[in-house]
């Protein structure tokens, strides 16, 4: 029998920034707070509403680490469960923004006869209704 490696765990959490931040956590909670800076711009300094500026940070830098680290439990027997369980938010989002990009409406076809018009200008004839429309004009006269 050959040998194998056996992974170590001895780095786990090594990948942690100030504890509770991961990378991608980092940088979606420096997404949110640089929106929420944005909305701090706009209340703060401009319309003069300091404690609603520092509160849209808070709560935008909030969701930020949120959707970077939250996952979507498994537990339940729901469709929603075994769908999108164990996925990250960030991997659900962005599936759904490239789900409703693709608008492709997919059916199944039914076959159907296309329609020759060719036969219908024959049976309105034309040249009748040519003839009764100069006839006309001409008994008005």
């Amino acid at each position: 029998m050959g040998s194998y490696y056996i992974p170590n765990n001895n780095l786990k959490g090594e990948s942690r920034i100030l504890y509770i931040f991961t990378a991608k956590s980092l940088i979606y909670t420096v997404i949110g707070a640089f929106i929420g800076m944005i909305l701090y711009f706009i209340f703060g300094i401009i319309l003069g509403l300091k404690p609603v500026g520092i509160a849209c940070v808070a709560i935008l830098s909030l969701i930020g680490y949120g959707i970077g680290t939250i996952k979507m439990p498994t537990a339940g027997n729901t469709k929603l469960a075994k769908n999108v369980g164990g996925d990250s938010l960030d991997d659900i989002i962005l599936r759904y923004i490239l789900f409703n990009k693709n608008k492709k409406v997919y059916t199944y076809a039914i076959p159907r006869k296309e329609p020759d018009y060719a036969n219908k200008m024959d049976s309105l004839n034309f040249g009748k209704l040519l003839n009764k429309i100069t006839n006309n004009t001409k008994e008005e006269k």
